[in-house]
């Protein structure tokens, strides 16, 4: 349920500036507190066409936008210098850094921008330590939805050594988890654990399909493990019931 306390932005990315802009003001019209977009996949525009397009859309709505700069998923990735330009506009706020480049980070918190910077959970990418030690605001993660309470301490910016040693805790308690939940391509496992626990997930988007036997008895036993089940009251089928 929205309340005060968590804005809702809508994922508004088509596949051109055009699209882009219509799905904004669509999430504008239907309660949206903002929008999150990446460069649009598979036109694979050239890097300068891209800082454009995100710009044309921040002036098409009044909206508070993030950018996700995703390169695995669009094949555009966008130079710091880029990312400092489009940062300028005044209804950018949130950027989420989906590379594998520390300095990358590193240059755009140097920089100040008046934006919060975050960064995936993803502990093959590596760049969760990294961000959060150099004065990053947070994580946009899927760790949290199945550990919700372990993630938010995971996540919150560092104002003293409590906030470390909180987040060094958590982070190597939870990375038997985080690995799991991109041991197949994003969403898959983590919807697939989700359903597993009793939460809802929604349906993958065909032609995805889910987890089952070893791939999904594998989280189960992760889950059982640190021991969420318990804390969170999830009532789950035995693990090697689903591996047979």
């Amino acid at each position: 349920m929205k309340t005060a306390k968590m804005p809702i932005f809508f994922g508004c990315t088509g596949n051109n500036t055009d699209v882009t802009i219509e799905n904004v003001k669509f999430a504008k019209d239907n309660g949206a507190d903002g929008a999150i977009l990446a460069a649009p996949a598979y036109i694979c525009a050239p890097e300068a066409d891209i800082e454009g397009y995100f710009l044309e859309v921040a002036d098409a709505t009044d909206l508070p936008l993030g950018l996700y700069n995703n390169p695995p998923r669009v094949k555009s990735d966008l130079h710091w210098d880029h990312l400092l330009r489009i940062f300028k506009h005044p209804n950018y706020v949130i950027h989420k850094e989906s590379t594998a480049r520390v300095g990358q980070v590193a240059q755009v918190l140097a920089a100040r921008p008046d934006i919060s910077v975050m960064c995936c959970d993803s502990p093959n990418l590596g760049l969760v330590v990294p961000t959060m030690s150099l004065g990053g605001h947070g994580t946009a993660n899927m760790g949290g939805n199945i550990a919700p309470a372990e993630v938010a301490v995971m996540s919150r910016p560092w104002t003293s050594y409590v906030e470390a040693e909180g987040f060094r805790d958590n982070y190597l308690k939870l990375l038997p988890l985080l690995h799991y939940n991109y041991s197949a391509i994003n969403p898959v496992a983590v919807k697939s654990l989700m359903k597993a626990v009793g939460l809802p997930a929604g349906e993958l988007r065909r032609p995805l399909t889910g987890l089952e036997g070893e791939a999904l008895a594998k989280g189960i036993r992760i889950v059982q493990d640190l021991g969420l089940d318990k804390k969170y009251g999830w009532k789950l089928q035995p693990a090697s019931a689903l591996a047979a």
